[in-house]
This record gives C-alpha cells, structure tokens and sequence, in this order.
C-alpha cells in the first residue's frame, strides 16, 4: 500500500475511500435490538430466547442483532411491556397473565385448572391467540410466540392436607391471579417478582407460593422451603412480543427470518418446558425437597377456588372471554 501511495497517490486515495465506505455501510445495515428478560440466564425461557436471538442474527445474515438482558437486567418483569410498547425495547418477553387487570383476557391462562396438562394449555393457546393478537396490534405490538411454564404446585413451608392449612401463610402473589388465590385461601399476598424471590424467602417476607418446578429450582427455594404439592393447577405462558414499528422498519427477508426463528422457538419452548418439567422436580428431590401429590381434600379445596376464578373471569371478560374459552372447550 506504501508503495501503491508513492507510485499513485489518486489510486490510493480512491481504494481507501471505497474500502471506508465499504465499513460504514456494513455498520449502518446491521439493526440491534435489545431484549429483556425477567429470568435468570440458565433458565430454559431464557436459553430459549438466546437461540431465538442466534437464529435470527444467523438467518439475516448479521443484519439484525438481538441482545438478550436476563434477569430483569434491563428493565423489571411488570415494566418490560410498556417498555415494548413504547419503543424503549424493540422486543422482550413478558408472563402474559400479569397484566390481567390490564386485560381479562391476558389471565386466561392463569385461571386454575382451566387447563392442567400440556395438552389441554395448547388448546387454550390456540383458542386465546388471535384476540391476544388483535389486542397487542392495537397496542402497536406483534405476538411473536408463546411458551408455557410448567404446571403449577404449591411450595410451603409446613406439611398441608387442605386449603385451611394455608390461612395466615405469607404467600408470594405475582400476577392478580395469584393474589386472587391466596385471597380464596386465607392466605396474605405479598407482591414479589422472581428476580427478588430468592431474598424474600431468606429474609422470611413469604413462606409460600405457587410456580413450577423450574421456579423452585432456579431461586434454590429448598433452601428455605421444604414441600411441594404437585396441584398441576395451570400453565402460564410467556409471550414473546415487539414493537409493530420496529418490525415493519426491516427488510422482508430479515422480517422472515425474525418469523421463522420464532415458529422454531415456540415449537423447542413447548417441548423444552414438558422436558425440563421432570428435570426440575428430579433436581429438586436431590436437594431436599418433598414433592407430593395434593391429598384429595386438597385437591377439592383448589378446585372450588379455580371455579370461583372461572365465574369472576368471565364476568369481567364478558363475550370475548366466554368466546376465548367456549372455543378451547370444542377443540
């Protein structure tokens, strides 16, 4: 090149120019979108997220970046919609039944035993998904895919035969579900996201809640809790969603990259949440924990309370929501 410069100064100006340009354009084409997370990295939501990221950046060529912020890095879990919504994030995940008071139709999901078994959670996703979708484009958003929890169970921190034994138990609410339940229960609700669910466990602020398997695990719960009931009350979904905008400013074909990455997630999501299930519960026997099936009173106790959920849904949902669950109930 030094010689080149000494023998055609122009020539060498005119190559170094074009490979610049050649750098800034290739800066310029490349879009980054931020995604947060409210869930630790090695939670199988979160890897899921990050194979979804990698698919896409691989699929459009490096065109498009998507950075996964986990554990409520970014933005915390009740905030990460607005911020979706508002263009603060171009996309992020959120668990759909927290924003039921938002929208009835949103909780669905959350509804105790409306749907307890894999199975049973895709019909009810197939039946929710387009008025989901329809409300989420008028907030100028697009649902990109979805992927259960696994079932429910009651974590406590004594043995338990019915709803009585839980009057008085501080109870962990995180979604207006949740908090509904432990109104039912005579339990007292106490607002914790997961990112603060490990300090509110050691500190004593809860003694109770109801996740999955995959919760318990993560925030190492059997160091401060000892029973699990195995309710398998409902599966609550994660959604996937962007911002309209911010989709519709790609190209076509990374818009159809960003699509198929998120049919594959939602495929590997469903079957990674029914896989990891027995894993969880596995890991947590290891470490102490006591996994046990609801006593039949128990069982009868959770059920009055999921038909009492049921009845005050659709009375704030009205024909859309009696719509939503009279088609999951033919298919």
């Amino acid at each position: 090149m030094k010689l080149l410069a000494r023998l055609h100064p122009p020539l060498a100006a005119l190559i170094a120019g074009a490979a610049l340009a050649a750098l800034t354009s290739l800066a310029q084409a490349q879009t980054k979108w931020d995604l947060p997370a409210a869930y630790p990295a090695n939670n199988f939501h979160t890897e899921n997220l990050q194979q979804f990221a990698d698919d896409v950046e691989k699929a459009s060529g490096g065109k498009l970046k998507i950075t996964v912020h986990a554990n409520a890095s970014l933005f915390k879990a009740n905030e990460i919609k607005r911020a979706v919504q508002g263009g603060q994030a171009q996309i992020g995940e959120i668990l759909l039944t927290a924003y039921s008071n938002e929208w009835p139709i949103y909780g669905v999901d959350g509804l105790p035993f409306l749907a307890d078994s894999y199975a049973a959670a895709k019909k009810l996703d197939t039946a929710s998904k387009p008025v989901i979708e329809k409300k989420l484009a008028e907030q100028g958003m697009m649902l990109l895919y979805t992927v259960p929890w696994p079932p429910q169970g009651i974590y406590v921190n004594k043995p338990i035969s019915s709803a009585a034994d839980l009057k008085g138990v501080k109870w962990r609410a995180y979604s207006p579900a949740t908090a509904r339940i432990a109104e039912l229960v005579g339990a007292q609700p106490v607002t914790v996201q997961a990112a603060e669910l490990s300090q509110a466990m050691a500190t004593g602020v809860i003694e109770s809640y109801m996740s999955s398997g995959s919760t318990g695990y993560d925030t190492k719960t059997y160091e401060h809790i000892k029973y699990w009931y195995d309710t398998q009350a409902w599966l609550p979904k994660n959604a996937v969603l962007v911002n309209k905008a911010a989709f519709d400013a790609l190209d076509k074909p990374t818009q159809a990259a960003v699509l198929k990455a998120a049919a594959d997630a939602e495929t590997r999501g469903w079957a990674l949440s029914q896989k990891k299930n027995g894993e969880y519960l596995d890991l947590l026997r290891k470490n102490g924990m006591n996994i046990l099936p609801p006593s039949p009173q128990l069982k009868a106790d959770m059920a009055k309370v999921g038909d009492t959920m049921l009845k005050e849904w659709l009375d704030k949902a009205g024909a859309e929501g009696k719509a939503v669950v009279d088609a999951y109930k033919k298919l």
